[in-house]
């Protein structure tokens, strides 16, 4: 364990450790607010009487932060493309600690990067942090660190980490797709890792899925299968079993599970039940990936799945087939916004509504009678949205469009930069909204915080 903890050592900034300010109930602590990615916060701080009056602070990073925020115990925490972790003042934007691996160097201005957010630990004392190396680390929350760092690929050239990290049940849960351009070989696989020691307890491949161990991926006969989604792995709150969705590759009924919904069991030692559209092998052909999103959860065991053929689909998940080529079995399908490519993540409010962003528009359904029903639309693109109180938020290149869910009416735009993978979360009466693009391969990059005057 001493050889691991040395060749990933940290360089953290020259400042003075903090203590902790007890946790507020307003912690954002992962992508999604929850374990089941619902993107809904109860923060009732900011309203829409007093939305339009936020202001903007503009905070410089030594990264682009292609991903969202975290929000624990009064700091904002990012991971940059190249996997710099910084705690950050939430008052000012000063940088608490900063974490940077000694493989930095290796990759800083090139193609290989993480989009992956933080996420916090169950007991809100450290936080887990992608970077490009392809390993996991847990960092102490107070002053960054370094407390354990596991490798979750055996090939981080071609495997990366995307999707956002979670936690549930004692587990790290991470996943892993593939780079622009589809390069291969990989494949897309759930790792399972305790959080008190890193050690993995369980992998799930979605090619060659017979072999429960990180695997070398050449030696798979099939490729891709990225888990890539924003999401990653959600965690039905049912029953704690984890939910993904996979990219484009072969299909087979067994062990390869391309542009197909998984079930897995909670700690992802066993394939439970899987979803698999009809046209597998045209979505396949076509680079039109069901996975550029991940199924969103609603009550009832419902949820939706999006993905690059500009359609939503209604599933039953505890219904689904277990392990076989059984194909199709969707409830409803109905468009995406301006039926666009999907690659954000929706948003599920009171277990029923569904907020949909693409570059085409944003759209809210509501599920009655084991439907969707068109509530609202518009022509307003963005990326994932979230909710917090009775507020909407839908960031898009420009702004941040703040709604009232229930009706869709604007009450608030926050101006921002362009913004590629990243959406906003809104914590303790502030918003956070980093800016730029990860395809820039930049070394810099711009964190917006609004917050009441």
């Amino acid at each position: 364990m001493r050889w691991l903890l040395a060749l990933a050592a940290i360089v953290v900034a020259a400042v003075p450790a903090v203590a902790l300010p007890g946790a507020p109930n307003t912690d954002w602590g992962r992508f999604g607010y929850d374990a089941a990615r619902h993107n809904v916060s109860p923060d009732t701080t900011i309203t829409a009487q007093n939305a339009s009056t936020l202001v903007r602070l503009q905070v410089p990073l030594d990264g682009t932060v292609d991903s969202s925020p975290i929000y624990v115990r009064g700091m904002f925490i990012v991971t940059t493309t190249y996997g710099r972790t910084e705690a950050l003042n939430a008052d000012t934007g000063k940088v608490i600690w900063r974490f940077t691996p000694l493989t930095y160097g290796r990759y800083a201005g090139s193609a290989q990067i993480t989009n992956a957010t933080p996420a916090a630990s169950t007991d809100r004392s450290a936080v887990y942090a992608a970077a490009p190396d392809g390993r996991i680390r847990k960092l102490r929350l107070s002053d960054g660190k370094l407390l354990w760092t596991t490798s979750i690929t055996r090939d981080p050239t071609h495997e990366k980490i995307t999707s956002s990290l979670n936690v549930s049940r004692g587990l790290v849960i991470a996943t892993t797709g593939g780079y622009i351009g589809d390069a291969p070989p990989y494949q897309g696989h759930v790792v399972t890792m305790s959080e008190r020691t890193g050690r993995i307890a369980h992998v799930w491949n979605s090619l060659c899925s017979n072999r429960h161990v990180l695997i070398v991926p050449s030696t798979c006969g099939s490729s891709d299968s990225a888990i890539w989604s924003r999401n990653g792995a959600a965690v039905d709150p049912a029953n704690g079993d984890l939910v993904v969705a996979t990219g484009n590759a072969p299909f087979n009924g067994s062990t390869d599970w391309g542009d197909s919904v998984i079930v897995l069991s909670p700690d992802a030692s066993r394939m439970l039940r899987h979803w698999t559209p009809v046209d597998q092998q045209r979505l396949n052909t076509m680079d039109l990936d069901l996975g550029s999103t991940s199924p969103a959860l609603l009550g009832g065991g419902y949820a939706v799945q999006g993905g690059k053929d500009g359609k939503l689909r209604l599933l039953q998940l505890h219904r689904l087939p277990g392990v076989n080529a059984r194909t199709g079995g969707e409830l409803q399908t109905v468009p995406t916004p301006g039926s666009s490519l999907l690659f954000s993540a929706p948003a599920i409010w009171k277990g029923t509504w569904v907020f949909v962003s693409s570059d085409g528009g944003t759209m809210a359904w509501q599920l009655r009678g084991g439907r969707l029903h068109s509530v609202w639309s518009n022509q307003n693109g963005g990326t994932s949205p979230v909710i917090a109180g009775d507020l909407l938020y839908v960031a898009g290149s420009g702004s941040v469009h703040v709604y009232m869910p229930a009706s869709g009416t604007e009450v608030a735009n926050l101006p921002v930069g362009s913004v590629h993978w990243q959406s906003p979360i809104v914590a303790d009466g502030r918003v956070a909204m980093p800016e730029g693009s990860a395809n820039d391969h930049a070394t810099s990059g711009v964190l917006d915080l609004f917050e009441l005057p």
